[in-house]
């Protein structure tokens, strides 16, 4: 049985009041230039704690939050798994390279499972996913190395329905994919392979946190039903789309199918098929998965609902048991901070709003949708708006603070975590302008929760779980230029970035910074507030960064 007792701190008592992290989502350090939203900013509280409490750089992408190299970005997910867990876990891209590098993936009892009901019943066999290479929920490598094993074991029918990206790669790079995914099904001489459906990740099948149930209803129409606008190829849908509405991002394009020779749908989902759904990022793809799997489902119509074998790319929910079979075992991450926190009695409070509330519990909590003590732990989702963010970059972050401050002042809770969206989410927009109203969204709120915190004797550790709105145009690798489109105009960056994030810690009294941790990065944030409140980091956690 592990080992869940925390040990008072050897040489500090902790502090009297609350320990807040505040996650500012996508708000990374970049160069001081005019892409980047942050520094543009008018941002007097930031700037205060810069100069007034301890406060360094922490790594946020890369091997730091356990993915395969450092030319990965950070993400959410990983970032948020990072800063509960304490510890750096081999996240879902670096497993599945190891699950097919080494053909385990394609030796287990899933991937059997799936190829013998294909087989049976002589169905394709389905794969839906980001088409994407930014590694953040899927990469196009995993489904080539999938889609050339069915071709070795004899599968006579695939079907691909390809999510486009736009947001974790450059906004209007989909035709990259698309050649590429198009040229490859083609060179499979005698075997019928197929594009199938898609459509951009924010208009089908990707919705995370139940904001945008609609989303998932038009995918399954697209993917199982066959139902949509007709094309006759990947490319002419996406060069369609873009002629019909100019400058429009991929991840914003409108879903579609694709035909054959005759009209009819090239791959709708039915009876005796097997589906793969390829992303191993667990947010958006439990939806979807949802729909698949549960008898009892009210969210959309689903219609006649085809009889298939349905596997992940991974268990996108441990708690739920969703999907029931996978190809790849998720990251077992125990001992979270929130779990130890729980089994000492000491009382949490997890909030944001839609977009990012998974990520406060679900994903800080190491993939566990449910708390650990209902009893001392409360997770309050304060609801988003639908609206497009840059039209609204200030989002929720006022109504979290709101809600964050009257929980504090009640006294009930030693811990509480909060994460505001607004630079990752209006950063994933490409619009600079409204990037910097969300980063000074943020930083209002921030003049109001830090004087909150400190007047009830409390911590506050502001950081960030990723780069997002620090890079908002896309510069060239080797001359560190912004590059520029044919209009000339500069072009949007909608993807993360590679940036260490900040972090600042008020209400330290008498505790600085150590000098001897250069490449810390979020998984020595649980040790540090674990400190705060008196205890020491349990062993092989990353240490604490304060001395």
């Amino acid at each position: 049985m592990q080992n869940l007792e925390l040990k008072k701190h050897p040489t500090f008592p902790g502090v009297d009041g609350p320990v807040v992290v505040v996650v500012m989502d996508g708000v990374g350090l970049g160069a001081h230039d005019d892409g980047n939203a942050v520094w543009l900013a008018r941002t007097p509280v930031l700037d205060a704690l810069g100069r007034e409490v301890p406060t360094r750089a922490l790594r946020a992408h890369g091997r730091a939050v356990g993915l395969p190299s450092d030319d990965d970005m950070g993400n959410s997910e990983v970032g948020h798994n990072a800063l509960g867990a304490g510890r750096i876990f081999e996240q879902g891209a670096s497993l599945v390279n190891n699950a097919l590098a080494s053909g385990a993936l394609f030796a287990g009892e899933t991937w059997r499972w799936l190829l013998d009901g294909a087989r049976a019943s002589g169905e394709p066999v389905h794969f839906i996913g980001l088409l994407s290479d930014g590694n953040v929920h899927s990469h196009v490598a995993h489904l080539f190395a999938m889609i050339a094993r069915c071709n070795a074991e004899g599968i006579q029918h695939v079907r691909v329905h390809a999510l486009l990206d736009g947001r974790d790669v450059p906004e209007t790079s989909a035709l990259t994919y698309v050649d590429e995914l198009e040229a490859f099904l083609a060179g499979f001489a005698g075997r019928d392979y197929r594009v199938a459906s898609g459509g951009g990740r924010m208009k089908v099948t990707m919705d995370r946190y139940e904001a945008e149930w609609p989303m998932v209803a038009r995918g399954w129409e697209l993917h199982v039903h066959g139902a949509g606008r007709g094309f006759r190829s990947l490319r002419e849908a996406v060069e369609t789309l873009r002629a019909e509405s100019p400058g429009i991002a991929d991840q914003n394009l409108p879903g579609f199918v694709i035909t054959g020779r005759d009209g009819a749908p090239a791959g709708p989902i039915r009876d005796g098929a097997s589906v793969v759904f390829f992303n191993f990022r667990g947010d958006r793809a439990l939806e979807i998965t949802r729909a698949f799997e549960q008898d009892a489902f009210t969210a959309f119509d689903r219609g006649v609902r085809p009889r298939v074998r349905y596997a992940g790319m991974m268990q996108y929910d441990g708690d739920l048991r969703l999907p029931a079979r996978f190809l790849v075992t998720p990251p077992a991450i125990d001992r979270s901070l929130g779990e130890h926190l729980a089994h000492q009695g000491v009382t949490q409070l997890a909030i944001s709003e839609t977009q990012k509330f998974g990520h406060v519990t679900y994903f800080w909590n190491g993939n566990r949708t449910e708390p650990f003590d209902a009893r001392t732990e409360t997770y309050v989702e304060v609801h988003g708006d639908l609206r497009p963010f840059e039209e609204r970059p200030w989002m929720k972050c006022a109504e979290i603070t709101d809600r964050l401050v009257d929980e504090l002042r009640t006294g009930r809770f030693r811990h509480a975590r909060v994460n505001f969206p607004n630079g990752d989410m209006v950063g994933h927009t490409g619009v600079r302008d409204a990037a910097v109203q969300a980063v000074e969204a943020v930083d209002l709120q921030l003049g109001r929760i830090v004087p909150a915190v400190l007047a009830l004797r409390g911590a506050v550790l502001v950081t960030a779980d990723h780069g997002n709105a620090d890079e908002m145009f896309e510069i060239d690798k080797k001359t560190r230029q912004f590059q520029s489109g044919a209009d000339g105009r500069r072009r949007p960056k909608t993807s993360h970035t590679l940036n260490p994030v900040p972090l600042h810690v008020a209400g330290a009294d008498g505790l600085a910074l150590r000098d001897d941790l250069p490449e810390a990065g979020l998984a020595n944030v649980a040790a540090t507030v674990l400190q705060l409140l008196g205890y020491a980091a349990p062993e092989g956690w990353e240490p604490s960064l304060l001395r």
